[in-house]
């Protein structure tokens, strides 16, 4: 099995569970935040809907420079955050099918002002800052969710609240 292979099983497992969990976002708590630290939900839900795209920059590039331009995406509904998700999902699943190994051997880097920040194989970085990363986002939004009274779906088990007849 290539290694796109078991990226693309684990990616085939992993979002549609964090789909579910973007469904159940309030649109009218995007706004909403346990803390004044913490960021909104609303932008929360949208940097999971982001993190697949990370795949294609870290696999179609060998470094990332990062400045203090950037600007948050900030999107004005649950339906444009399910959109951009579903395509960057798509988006990252259709390079995985054409990544040859060595590809994953390769050197990637990410630059602040000129500066190395980190760099790693490619596969270390997939597998760390885009699909650790989607899952841990995943789980912070199901802090929110609970927080605003609002049902958690299935993910590897039953939730509290769908038992799934367990």
């Amino acid at each position: 099995m290539s290694i796109s292979d078991t990226l693309i099983v684990e990616l085939d497992q992993e979002a549609p569970a964090t789909r579910k969990a973007l469904e159940r976002v309030p649109d009218d708590k995007l706004a909403w935040k346990p803390h004044e630290k913490s960021m909104p939900l609303g932008r929360l839900a949208t940097h999971i809907a982001e993190v697949p795209a990370w795949g294609k920059v870290t696999i179609a590039q060998d470094t990332l420079a990062l400045d203090s331009s950037f600007e948050p995406t900030i999107l004005g509904s649950v339906s444009e955050v399910l959109d951009l998700f579903d395509k960057n999902v798509s988006m990252f699943r259709e390079l995985l099918t054409t990544t040859p190994d060595e590809e994953f051997a390769r050197t990637w880097a990410m630059t602040h002002s000129g500066k190395e920040v980190f760099a790693d194989n490619k596969l270390s970085v997939v597998r760390r800052m885009v699909m650790n990363h989607l899952v841990h986002h995943r789980g912070q939004l199901s802090v929110y969710l609970r927080l605003n009274d609002v049902p958690l779906p299935m993910t590897y088990g039953p939730s509290a609240d769908e038992t799934g007849g367990f």
